[in-house]
Parts: structure tokens; sequence; C-alpha cells
């Protein structure tokens, strides 16, 4: 697999795109926090509707919403989802029975679906870098180390050809530092890292109260990250944590249409791309669940806050669809710990938006020219999922999840 466009006769053939950012029970709630609930609505009013809709999951339900979530990205042209999971446990705290009851619905749902599936179980202890304890809505979220490293160690058990575990620290927040370098020590050498930093400015300014440092400076300070490390939203940054992401080599998760949707800011990309970092994209809280609008609103934001146009260009390389999508081809490995050569994602060629398409021009053409869907066929490891645009369970996971949306806004 090339990564670059190759015209083939069922139309244009592409790498298989990664989304590096995934909370899946928040599918339930897209388009359901847009009503205002105080003047100065932000991300932390907004998590409050996200609380409540957490509490109402279990095993079953997760299933269904997850399932439906992925033959979405599937058609949508994603190959790989990395899931940073949180809701582990009964609604009042108590572990399920098996404690991986939640996680295993995940799995379930990929491998029903047929999406490679980077599972990342996350340690979630504190409610603030203040180390308060979780609040009554939090309770599901927790573990202490122990309880932690055993779900991983299960978990880790279970790898296969698509399924890789990693470990996600969900915040420094709510993550004390000893916990952090425990939780280090104990996981394997290959193990991926997954970690929310910087998202918000509250955040930021909190950090730098109570820990003496921003967020990243803090972590690039006081932990091994490297090229295993992927840093989500990491959207206030100064100068200096620009380019110490970028020497480090981990990878950035940028979720564009979640981070507009609340209102979190934007992230420094020029300086970042100049910089050499490494990035790539997530669909986080689903809003939407396509790479076409990530990365389009990826460059879109960096020209509204700049009044210019074609941003995001490598030297040598002055198409913007180009550049995006090399972005994200180049990080997948890093972030996922998948060598996802086999899958593929087909264009269709019939499409008038792709009519007299070249392979110096098609990649701009899908990401700029239409809100269309183009993607025609999406192969997994070798197996086709999604032929003529439509996954061969579009339907019946369809109903699944209409049944389980009932149940949850009830």
């Amino acid at each position: 697999m090339h990564d670059v466009p190759a015209s083939t006769p069922a139309g244009w053939r592409l790498p298989g795109i990664a989304n590096l950012h995934s909370h899946a029970f928040q599918r339930a709630m897209a388009g359901l926090a847009e009503v205002q609930t105080d003047p100065a609505d932000s991300f932390w009013t907004w998590r409050e509707t996200m609380y409540r809709m957490a509490g109402r999951f279990d095993p079953d339900s997760l299933r269904a919403v997850a399932a439906q979530l992925y033959v979405e990205m599937l058609e949508a042209g994603y190959t790989t989802v990395c899931e940073f999971h949180y809701v582990h446990h009964a609604p009042d705290g108590a572990p399920y029975a098996p404690a991986s009851a939640m996680t295993d619905a995940l799995i379930d749902a990929a491998r029903a679906t047929g999406i490679r599936l980077t599972l990342l179980p996350v340690l979630y202890m504190s409610g603030g870098f203040d180390g308060r304890p979780l609040g009554e809505r939090q309770r599901r979220f927790g573990h202490d180390v122990d309880g932690y490293l055993r779900l991983f160690a299960d978990l880790h058990a279970r790898q296969d050809d698509t399924l890789r575990v990693g470990c996600a620290l969900h915040s420094l927040r709510a993550v004390p530092p000893d916990a952090m370098h425990a939780v280090l020590a104990a996981l394997p050498g290959d193990a991926r890292m997954h970690i929310h930093i910087a998202e918000q400015v509250p955040e930021v300014d909190e950090c730098v109260a109570l820990r003496g440092a921003r967020p990243v400076a803090w972590l690039l300070d006081n932990a091994p990250v490297d090229a295993r490390w992927t840093l989500v939203h990491a959207t206030h940054l100064d100068a200096a944590e620009v380019a110490g992401i970028a020497r480090s080599g981990a990878t950035v998760a940028l979720c564009p249409t979640t981070e507009a949707n609340l209102g979190d800011g934007l992230f420094p990309l020029r300086d970042y791309l100049d910089a050499g970092g490494a990035w790539g994209i997530g669909s986080d809280s689903h809003i939407s669940v396509s790479p076409v609008e990530e990365l389009r609103w990826l460059e879109y934001g960096q020209r509204l806050a700049t009044r210019r146009r074609n941003i995001a260009v490598a030297r040598g390389t002055p198409s913007v669809g180009a550049t995006l999508f090399a972005g994200v081809q180049a990080s997948a490995a890093a972030s996922t710990g998948f060598d996802a050569h086999d899958d593929a994602v087909v264009l269709d060629a019939d499409a008038p938006l792709l009519a007299g398409a070249t392979d110096r021009d098609v990649l701009d053409r899908w990401l700029f020219a239409g809100n269309r869907p183009l993607v025609r066929e999406v192969h997994v490891a070798g197996r086709q999922v999604v032929a003529d645009g439509r996954h061969a369970l579009h339907e019946d996971v369809a109903r699944g999840y209409a049944n389980a949306m009932l149940g949850l806004l009830a």
C-alpha cells in the first residue's frame, strides 16, 4: 500500500485512515447538548450533560452504540479506532462481573463490524489537580493502580491481528504523579500511551497554580514521552511546548469538530508543522464521524485565525489535501500500534465531484469539493467490509442502535 492515491478500475485507492481518539458512548449524545444551559456555556457545562448520559449505559447499550459508531467510521474511511475508554463500572461504582464487561462490549462491537481497535482503558483517580476524590458521577470511571493494572493485563493478553491494547491516562488532573509513575513502570515497553492534555485554559491555569508548570511542559519534564505517546488536543501551548512535543516524537491527536463544538480553541498548527511535529485526527465526541470534516476544519480553523489561505502545506508539497493526508498516515502506526498496510479505502470513480481527477488533485477534491460521501469500498486486514458505500451490517446495526437509544433516552 502506497501513501499516494492509485487509480484503479474501481476508483481511487488510498490507505485506510486511523481515528486516534474516540469515546464511543458519546455518539449517543451527539446533537443533544446544543441548548444553552448557562450564558457562559463551555466544556465544563457540556460535561454535566456527558455525565448524565454516561450514567445510563450498561454493557448491552454500549455494545449497540459502539457498533453503530464503528459502522459509521468504516463507511467514512476510518479503518482503525483508538478507543479512549473510561466508563468501566456500574453507575454506583461497583465493578461488573467480569470487571471487563464494558471493555468486552467495545471489543465485541469492533470484531462484529470489522474495524481495527486500539483499546485504551483509562486510569481515572481524582477529580482535580488538588487530588480531591472522584465525584458521585465519576465513580464508575475510577480505579486504583492495582485494579487498573489487573484490567490492563487481562485485556493485553487478548491482543490479536485486529486488537491492540494500550494505556490511557485520563489527564494530569485525574492521575496523581505517583500513580502515573507506578503505571508507567509496570507497563510493557511497547504499550502505546494516550493522555488528554491542555484542552482548556482553566486546566492550564490550575496546573500552573498547583504544579508550577504548564501541563505539556510538566509532562515532558516528568514522563518519558516519546513516539509511543499520543497527546490528545494539546490545544493551549506556548512556543517551548510546541518545540518540545516535536522533539519528543510524540503525536498530537487533533479533534477539530469536537474542539469546535466545545469551544476549546485552535491548535497552533503552522508552528507545529514548522517544528516537524507528528499529528493525527480523532472524532472524539462524534459530533461528526468524518475524516473529511476533521481535516477540512483543521485547515479552515487556521484560515479563519490567520485570514490567509492554504495554511497546512509541507515544504515541496503545495497541496493542502496531500499534506493533511500524509500527516495522518505518518502518525498512524505510532499511535495505534498497527502496521495497517493491508487496509484500503476506495473512492467512487463515478462520483461527479471526482470527474477528471488526477493523482495530483484527488485528495484536495475529496476533502474540499463538497459533502457527498465518496467512499465506495473499505478493506480492513485484507477483508472488504464496505461495498458500494454500505457496511454489510448497516441495517442490522442501525436497528440495534435505535432500540438502545430508546432505552437511554427513556
